[in-house]
């Protein structure tokens, strides 16, 4: 029994010690993005995008000679839950580092376990409504300098858009990019009654009361145009109730912050053709590397047919900065890396470059697309490279903010130029 009792121990030590090895000579990589519920039809793209530049970074010999270990969950699109999954994917899972996330509430969820544990970043790789800037988080999205700002300048400059309805889904996204339009809207010369703002619940459905309301507002005899940040699901109907009230591009444009070539795939697009999108990236783009990633892409999904989009480009940016920083540092580390992240570079997929700054956002250009009838999006417009901004110019409450996570005399997200300190909550 004695020599049993000595064999099984000697037993359960080697396989301990075989375990552990083999978690030495892997870096986990977590995955959070819903796979169910209402973002799942935006979300589960993203997860797809990880698991393909996971992929190819093992069959490039991984990072650190150690493979990459993806560990998916599904916070079910239930803001709650995303935190619980965070906190899983930190404390138990033991991952290094996170890629996930679409609403600005998930995010908001997840921020106070990553500030909490302070071990384990998030790559958040979606446009979102700024006035934030966490140690623990790198937006890969559009800030609304990025994005909203510029969309506005184009009906202003472009369409001679004087009556904006602002339609969007009810959370903080879309409240907060709204709060900045109307007020940059303000400072233009426009109306305040000539601003409709309008707030529906994730999953709306019925649509034919809003858009008859954002028609009537052309009764007025000045043109109109809506700014939608409507988000998951409920883009779909509300598109097809445009058709239904024969609204085209030509009487009221849309340009959407939240609608790419993902969501348009599972709509008949011909009476949608002419409204807009505004985001950083299109499949369209004519360059190289977008040629080769979305040939990579289709090959890995298995599907020739399966197209690209902006949150899918930001997710590779992101992967690529995260990759280049921990070889860089030689360590998988957060600690050890990121010193090593700010200022570097790495190719975007529309032919520049994509630099991350010390306030943890990119420089990207700004793309205005125009939906065409096989749901692709002609770039009717095009930036150089605009440096993302944490905090916007057009509030007074954020105007004299800024972060700077490299200046180690400021080392914070939330800097008073005025005061010179930091205030509130780190981001």
């Amino acid at each position: 029994m004695k020599k049993f009792l000595i064999a099984a121990g000697a037993l359960v030590s080697a396989l301990s010690a075989n375990a552990a090895l083999a978690e030495d000579d892997t870096i986990k990589v977590g995955v959070l993005h819903s796979l169910s519920g209402t973002m799942a039809i935006s979300e589960t793209t993203l997860k797809d995008t990880v698991l393909m530049m996971i992929d190819e970074q093992n069959k490039a010999g991984g990072l650190l000679g150690k493979q990459l270990e993806a560990v998916v969950v599904d916070p079910a699109s239930d803001w709650p839950l995303f935190a619980e999954k965070a906190r899983e994917l930190i404390e138990i899972e033991g991952v290094d580092v996170m890629f996930g996330c679409w609403t600005s509430v998930s995010r908001k969820s997840v921020l106070p376990v990553i500030e909490e544990l302070a071990s384990v970043p998030l790559f958040y790789p979606v446009q979102y409504e700024g006035e934030e800037s966490s140690k623990f988080v790198f937006y890969t999205g559009a800030a609304p300098n990025q994005q909203a700002i510029p969309a506005v300048d184009y009906y202003l400059e472009e369409l001679g858009v004087e009556s904006f309805a602002l339609l969007g889904t009810d959370y903080v996204y879309p409240r907060t990019t709204n709060t900045i339009l109307e007020q940059y809207l303000l400072d233009a010369g426009i109306a305040a009654e000539d601003i409709f703002v309008n707030y529906t619940p994730f999953g709306h459905s019925d649509w034919q009361t809003i858009v008859s309301t954002v028609k009537d507002l052309s009764a007025s005899g000045k043109k109109v145009g809506v700014i939608s940040t409507i988000n998951g699901d409920a883009n779909v109907p509300f598109y097809k109730e445009l058709a239904n009230q024969g609204i085209s591009a030509e009487d009221i444009p849309v340009v959407a912050f939240s609608v790419g070539e993902e969501e348009l795939s599972g709509l008949d697009t011909g009476p949608l053709v002419g409204h807009l999108a505004a985001w950083n990236y299109f499949q369209s783009a004519e360059a190289d590397v977008n040629d080769e990633f979305v040939e990579t892409w289709q090959s890995f999904i298995g599907n020739d047919e399966r197209v690209t989009n902006d949150p899918m480009e930001a997710t590779y940016i992101g992967f690529k900065l995260w990759a280049q920083a921990v070889e860089a540092a030689g360590s998988e580390t957060y600690a050890d890396w990121r010193p090593e992240i700010y200022g570097m570079s790495v190719p975007n997929l529309t032919g520049g470059e994509a630099t991350m700054l010390p306030n943890h956002h990119l420089t990207k250009p700004v793309l205005i697309g125009e939906i065409q009838d096989d749901g692709q999006f002609d770039i009717v417009s095009q930036t150089t490279e605009v440096p993302g901004d944490a905090w916007t110019d057009y509030l007074a409450a954020s105007a004299t903010r800024m972060s700077d996570w490299a200046d180690s005399e400021v080392d914070c997200g939330n800097y008073d130029t005025e005061t010179g300190e930091c205030f509130g909550q780190n981001y």
